[in-house]
C-alpha cells in the first residue's frame, strides 16, 4: 500500500515535519510519502491561499494516481478536497474531515485548536461543512495573535479553556504543522487529542486495505 500525504502549501519544513509524523504512524506497514504543493503559497490561511494551491495540487493527482492507492490533503480546512476527489478514482482524505468525524466517536463533544484568531471563522465553516455543529464546542485558539506550529503551551491553554468551559471531551489539532503534538498534550490534558495526519492515515490505509472508494455515482462524478 502507497499513500501520497499532499501538503498543500509550498513550506519545506512543514511538509518535512508531516512526513517525519506519517512515516512514524505507518512504522513500516506501509509506505507513506509527503509532497508540498508547487506554485502554492507558504501557508493556507485564506480562500485566496486554497485557490492558488489549486492547480499544484491536481497536478499533483493527475502526476501520482497511477503510483499511489489513496491521497490524502494535509490541511485543517480541507482545500480543493472536492476537486480532488472529483478528478480521480483513488481514494482521497483531508485531515479535518477525518479528525473532526473522529472526534465524534470518542466523546459528547470536540473542539478545534486553531493557530490564530484569522482562521477561526474558515474553520467554523468547515464545521459546518460536515454538518458537525451539534457535536463542536467553540473553535478556540492562543489569544496572543498567531502561534507558531511548535509553541505547545499555547495551544495546552486553549485546549484547557475548551475542556473546561465550553465541556470539550475531545480536542482536535487544527493545523497539520502541529503533528506530533498530540500524544504530550493528551497525557497533560487526559482527554483524546487528535492529529488530523494520523486520523487520516488510518481512515485511508484502512479503506485502502477494505477495497473501499469515493462514490463516482453523482457528486463525484468526472464528467
Amino acid at each position: 500500500m502507497k499513500i501520497l500525504i499532499i501538503n498543500p502549501n509550498s513550506s519545506p519544513a512543514m511538509t518535512a515535519d508531516i512526513d517525519r509524523c506519517a512515516k512514524a504512524f505507518a512504522n513500516g506497514e506501509f509506505q507513506v510519502d509527503t509532497v508540498l504543493t508547487p506554485g502554492a503559497p507558504p501557508y493556507i490561511d485564506t480562500y485566496q491561499d486554497a485557490a492558488l494551491a489549486c492547480p499544484g495540487m491536481m497536478q499533483i493527482v493527475r502526476e501520482n494516481e497511477e503510483a499511489y492507492d489513496a491521497f490524502v490533503v494535509a490541511c485543517h480546512c480541507d482545500p480543493n478536497l472536492d476537486v480532488l476527489k472529483e478528478m480521480t478514482d483513488r481514494l482521497v482524505v483531508g485531515i479535518g474531515e477525518a479528525s473532526m468525524k473522529m472526534a465524534t466517536m470518542l466523546g459528547h463533544r470536540f473542539s478545534v485548536i486553531s493557530m490564530g484568531s484569522r482562521s477561526t471563522p474558515i474553520k467554523e465553516e468547515v464545521i459546518r461543512r460536515y454538518r458537525l455543529e451539534d457535536c463542536a464546542g467553540p473553535v478556540r485558539a492562543p489569544e496572543d495573535g498567531l502561534a507558531s506550529c511548535r509553541e505547545e503551551e499555547l495551544f495546552l491553554d486553549a485546549a484547557k479553556k475548551a475542556i473546561e468551559e465550553d465541556m470539550a471531551e475531545v480536542i482536535v489539532l487544527g493545523c497539520a504543522g502541529m503533528c506530533g503534538l498530540d500524544k504530550t498534550m493528551e497525557k497533560a490534558l487526559g482527554v483524546p487529542v487528535l492529529d488530523g495526519v494520523t486520523c487520516a492515515l488510518i481512515l485511508a490505509s484502512g479503506m485502502v486495505k477494505a477495497g473501499i472508494a469515493t462514490s463516482k455515482k453523482r457528486r463525484y462524478a468526472k464528467n
